[in-house]
Parts: C-alpha cells; structure tokens; sequence
C-alpha cells in the first residue's frame, strides 16, 4: 500500500476555497480504484494548515489517479493558491 500526507498550507483569503476544492477533489477521488482512503483534515492549532491523507492499493492505481481528470484540474486549482508539501510511504 502506497499513503501520501499532502499538506497544504493557504492563507486566510484563500482558507474556504481551498478546502471546497480539497473537498471535491476528496468526493471525486474516494471513487477511483485502489483507494483505500482519502480525506481532508483542518488542524486544531493552526488555521493556514489543511492534510490530505491517502491511502493506496498500489503504486499503479495512485499513477491512474495523478491522471484523471479530477486530479489533473482541482489539484493545480489548489496549487495555485496554496502551497503543496508532499510525503509518500509505502507499507
């Protein structure tokens, strides 16, 4: 199984329409094959910080889903008005 932490960090103006892309973006991925999990979380201590969270079959299905529609539009949306830290594991 492959997990990603996608932290996300926006500033106030931006805070609401980030998250209902991330939102989306979550709706959306939930649906394609090999998700095992995928969420988006708000920190308790600080308001310029959101995670997305998700889980993976494989490396093959996380590929798929770097180029499905969903992903390839709400992910730069998000990008352009927040910045991205990724981290991947595998396990």
């Amino acid at each position: 199984m492959v997990r990603l932490n996608v932290f996300i960090r926006v500033e106030e103006a931006k805070r609401a329409e980030v998250l209902a892309v991330a939102k989306e973006l979550v709706a959306a991925s939930l649906k394609d094959n090999g998700c095992v999990a995928y969420d988006v979380f708000e920190s308790a201590t600080r308001r310029d910080v959101l995670m997305i969270c998700e889980t993976w079959k494989d490396e093959e299905c996380l590929a798929v889903h770097m180029k499905a529609p969903h992903f390839t539009t709400m992910v730069p949306q998000i990008e352009s008005m927040a910045e991205m830290k990724l981290e991947q594991f595998a396990f």
